[in-house]
């Protein structure tokens, strides 16, 4: 390893310096700096986690019902099928 000039130091120096600073401006050390804006923002983040989960359940198990209930020709999965669609229906 070869020895830095001083001015090479000094010029490395500053370069490490302006990128320090530009790393504390960045928005992920900005979020993390303040505690009630990191509760907010995974409070929201979580928020919109189970918001997600539950529609994309909703729909999935839906298209799941609408699929089972169109095999009526196929004898032994219509007839169960058929129940299916029948409890969920009288549930409504």
């Amino acid at each position: 390893m070869t020895e830095k000039t001083p001015e090479e130091m000094q010029h490395a120096v500053e370069r490490l310096t302006q990128e320090v600073e530009r790393l504390n401006t960045h928005r992920f050390v900005t979020l993390h700096n303040s505690l009630w804006r990191l509760l907010g923002f995974n409070f929201m983040r979580g928020l919109f986690f189970g918001l997600g989960s539950v529609l994309g359940a909703t729909l999935l198990v839906s298209m799941l019902v609408y699929w089972v209930g169109q095999i009526e020709f196929i004898p032994v999965i219509g007839e169960w099928a058929g129940q299916i669609v029948d409890q969920i229906e009288s549930g409504r």
